[in-house]
């Protein structure tokens, strides 16, 4: 995912009822600074969030432990280390061990978390996107041996496990909303800084596409979804402009739908705003690809296949992502649902683990700077 000025936060879940006090006593808050450069240091100096190293999750290590990073110029903002989320003795690398990439993309991530598996660990990376499928098989090629490449919607995750005869995995990553690829291949439409085609489609296989929700959908339902998905104050004079001006012609490239929303939007908060259309672009892309219902109807499953101390890591863009992991992880950590007066519990509902990053972790300054 490539950021400008938005900001990233990562969530991390642990499962299992046993777990290393270690992980609670030194889990970073704080996001490491790429440095783009290979290093090795201890991890007093690694959990420095001053100390301009790698934007990796240090949440598994005990005092005077030694990490090898390796940035690469592709490294994806907020990388989240395969020591985010394994699940070997004293929260080390589980080499051995499985891991899924719910959110493939251009396999940033995944190539990471390979060149730390052994031939006897394994891969499984899940992505809708055919030209994610093609872009993170080549880039992956080397570890052919350990890894095994999915084209599916992470929400499947259960069905594309068993199909694989795979019980439980060690760690399950997810880097959420739209890829860099996505971004910078204009035809898709996902930018409005390019004149393309209304489509926004993670999985081409669909038939519904942007143009078709801007043309057909109620003036009540595109406010809805502006304000809902979109957050933007200004959602209801959007909507009534955008059915006003397809009422003439309809309203098929991102540049057309730009001067829509342009119109709806008083100049003065234009000039200090940011970009204009960014709000409706991103609420017509969470709405076309169903992202918040099909990541809140995915996190309790990928809990329940995880092994005991298995991790889920999750990376989330905006604040409605951010909210969904929150409320689910907070209900699989505490999920007894009797009066707090009672002096046990009866409901019989049991903790599923326990979330490990209290406070989000976000990128910073200089990795905004640094990806934008």
């Amino acid at each position: 995912m490539k950021l400008t000025k938005a900001i990233a936060a990562a969530a991390v879940f642990v499962c299992g009822i046993t777990w290393l006090p270690a992980l609670s006593s030194y889990a970073s808050e704080d996001p490491l600074v790429d440095s783009g450069i290979d290093y090795t240091e201890s991890m007093e100096t690694l959990l420095n969030p001053g100390a301009g190293y790698s934007s990796t999750v240090a949440v598994n290590c005990k005092p005077n432990d030694t990490k090898v990073y390796n940035p690469t110029s592709s490294l994806v903002v907020l990388f989240v280390d395969i020591g985010a989320f394994s699940s070997g003795a004293n929260g080390t690398t589980n080499e051995d061990g499985t891991y899924v990439d719910g959110t493939l993309g251009g396999g940033g991530h995944s190539y990471e978390i390979a060149k730390r598996l052994t031939a006897g660990g394994r891969l499984i990376g899940i992505d809708q996107d055919a030209d994610a499928i093609k872009a993170a098989t080549d880039r992956l090629k080397e570890f052919a041996d350990r890894v095994t490449i999915v084209r599916n919607n992470y929400c499947n995750i259960a069905d594309v496990l068993d199909e694989l005869g795979i019980v439980k995995v060690d760690g399950i990553i997810l880097d959420l909303g739209v890829s860099s690829y996505q971004l910078d291949t204009a035809e898709r439409g996902f930018t409005y800084n390019v004149d393309a085609p209304l489509d926004m489609r993670m999985d081409q296989r669909q038939q519904i596409t942007a143009k078709d929700i801007v043309n057909t959908y109620s003036e009540f339902d595109l406010y809805r979804i502006i304000r809902d998905y979109g957050e933007d104050k200004f959602a209801k004079n959007i909507a009534k402009h955008i059915v006003a001006r397809r009422t003439e012609k309809p309203i098929e490239t991102t540049f057309e739908l730009n001067d829509v929303i342009k119109a709806a939007i008083p100049m003065k908060c234009r000039i200090n705003g940011g970009h204009p259309a960014k709000r409706t672009f991103q609420a017509i892309r969470i709405e076309l690809n169903h992202e918040l219902d099909v990541l809140e109807n995915s996190i309790d499953t990928m809990i329940d296949r995880l092994n005991a101390d298995g991790r889920l890591c999750i990376i989330t863009f905006h604040s409605l992502e951010d909210r969904i992991v929150k409320v689910r992880f907070k209900n699989n950590e505490n999920p007894c649902t009797c009066p707090p007066d009672f002096p046990v519990c009866v409901c019989g509902k049991k903790s599923k683990g326990k979330v490990i990053t209290r406070k989000p972790i976000l990128p910073s300054e200089e990795e905004l700077s640094v990806n934008s």
